[in-house]
């Protein structure tokens, strides 16, 4: 599995991204986060992805349930993997066209993400 939550703490929902991210790996975790975010009444998500390596191509990319659920309960999502997959996540992820702000971190700046999904 390429998406695991690795923690769910303090408001944060800890999500790390391994290697190629597939369609069935995101609904597993979004199923996961989405529990805590509606179990929390909202909350944030960290999402570590420094061994990020990109989507696969086979799956249903479509699929915008969680984002239909979900996105009022979100404050902040925060990103912390290489630089080279910025611009590309930031789209993925809609950011400026979801309710709550998205930051990206550079990898080693995962103590300057969480400061700022607290602040």
């Amino acid at each position: 599995m390429s998406a695991t939550l690795l923690d769910a703490a303090d408001g944060i929902v800890t999500i790390t991204i391994n290697g190629r991210l597939s369609p069935e790996d995101l609904a597993a975790a979004h199923a996961s986060a989405g529990a805590y975010l509606r179990e929390w009444a909202g909350g944030s998500l960290l999402i570590h992805g420094e061994h990020f390596q990109g989507w696969t191509r086979e799956g249903d990319w479509a699929d915008l349930a969680f984002q239909t659920a979900n996105d009022d309960l979100i404050r902040k999502m925060a990103i912390v993997g290489d630089t080279r997959w910025q611009d590309l996540v930031v789209i993925f992820t809609a950011k400026r066209m979801r309710p709550f702000p998205i930051e990206y971190f550079p990898i080693g700046q995962t103590d300057e993400a969480l400061a700022w999904l607290k602040s």
